[in-house]
């Protein structure tokens, strides 16, 4: 059975109506007794998984170069790029 009230209350009890939605209850508000909108939650509630891209096969090793020291010859030339003496 769906949960339906009017504006006035679901304002005051909006926070126990989202989580009734998030639980596939059906949630109802209604304007002068007649159904304007219905609830309804957008994505699944559960637990991010971490490391789910790595179960798929998905792997990355650029990171890791990220933090590798570039030549010395290579930051002087982006820092300084008009230096005559290069």
């Amino acid at each position: 059975m769906p949960i339906q009230m009017n504006v006035a209350e679901a304002k005051a009890r909006l926070s126990e109506l989202i989580a009734a939605a998030e639980r596939g209850e059906e949630v109802v508000i209604a304007r002068a007794g007649q159904p304007a909108v219905r609830l309804v939650a957008t994505a699944p509630t559960g637990r991010r998984r971490p490391g789910i891209l790595r179960q798929m096969g998905w792997t990355c090793d650029a990171p890791y170069e990220l933090f590798e020291p570039d030549p010395q010859d290579a930051i002087e030339s982006r820092l300084f790029p008009d230096d005559p003496d290069s």
